[in-house]
């Protein structure tokens, strides 16, 4: 069966609710790590203020998850020391397919897949770092220096050497990209234009109340989305906001966490809890 396309959105206003850069970095770990484990190929960030631009939280929370994404051995060649990684130690390892923990040529077989960073340019074609201990040879020179690709070892042993390869063609899971929404909530689905688009919501249908009418639907889409508030402006109060009726933009919306016992339950606990629920009920 052919995999979904799997794609969250959280708000901007995620991290108001901790003042310091150390939790905000916190937070946004979870999150990635919670969309890491449900295999989510997509995170959008949204502006949810008619208010503010938000530029601020949107670059910050963007740069933190595509930092976490990136394996670690590439994370030096594709991010500069700034404050906004003051605290990235902190992020939780991913440890998924694309984030190997080898990092010996030896290790590596024909018809691996890596990720990669271009270095320099050669008679041969392109020195590549795969995260061994020698640059990899891809003879493509379509690349420019600094290029991130996805690659496939087509030679192992002595020299690698690796060609480019898709993502979609992967068998594991491969990561999530990160996506910017500048606009509005609403825009953030139009974006998306997945077939099928649930929020998540305190004020939403139990989910085990709506499960047969999801099911049908879940399985006959090929992209889902999965939408998200913050503890203070649930998707109920941004929509509000925007002059749009929630139910008119989406398809369904669900209470993932019924009978909470908590007065709020923060994004990143909500994210891990409807994706679990999510999985459970219909599969990824």
């Amino acid at each position: 069966m052919e995999r979904k396309r799997l794609v969250i959105a959280v708000p901007a206003s995620v991290i108001s609710d901790v003042p310091h850069l150390r939790e905000k970095t916190s937070k946004v770990g979870l999150i990635g790590r919670a969309a890491a484990i449900f295999g989510v190929d997509e995170i959008v960030v949204y502006r949810d203020s008619p208010r503010e631009k938000q530029t601020e939280e949107l670059d910050l929370i963007a740069t933190l998850l595509s930092y976490l994404e990136t394996p670690q051995y590439l994370r030096k060649r594709l991010f500069k020391l700034e404050p906004r990684l003051q605290y990235a130690g902190i992020l939780p390892p991913l440890r998924t397919p694309h984030h190997p923990s080898n990092g010996r040529a030896v290790d590596l077989q024909v018809g691996d897949y890596r990720e990669g960073v271009v270095l320099s340019q050669t008679r041969e074609g392109l020195e590549v770092d795969v995260g061994v201990e020698q640059p990899a040879l891809l003879r493509d020179k379509q690349h420019a220096v600094g290029e991130r690709l996805t690659l496939q070892v087509v030679k192992a042993g002595g020299r690698v050497e690796v060609q480019a390869a898709d993502r979609a063609d992967i068998p594991d899971y491969w990561g999530y990209r990160v996506t910017v929404e500048r606009g509005s909530m609403r825009d953030a689905v139009g974006r998306v234009n997945a077939e099928l688009a649930v929020g998540t919501s305190r004020k939403g249908a139990e989910i085990a109340h709506v499960a047969g009418k999801m099911a049908s639907r879940w399985k006959a889409a090929s992209s889902i989305l999965v939408l998200f508030g913050s503890p203070a402006r649930g998707l109920y109060d941004i929509a509000a906001d925007e002059g749009v009726r929630l139910e008119e933009l989406l398809d369904f919306v669900v209470n993932t966490v019924p009978g909470q016992g908590t007065e709020t339950v923060r994004t990143e606990e909500a994210v891990l809890a409807s994706l679990a629920v999510l999985n459970v009920e219909f599969g990824f």
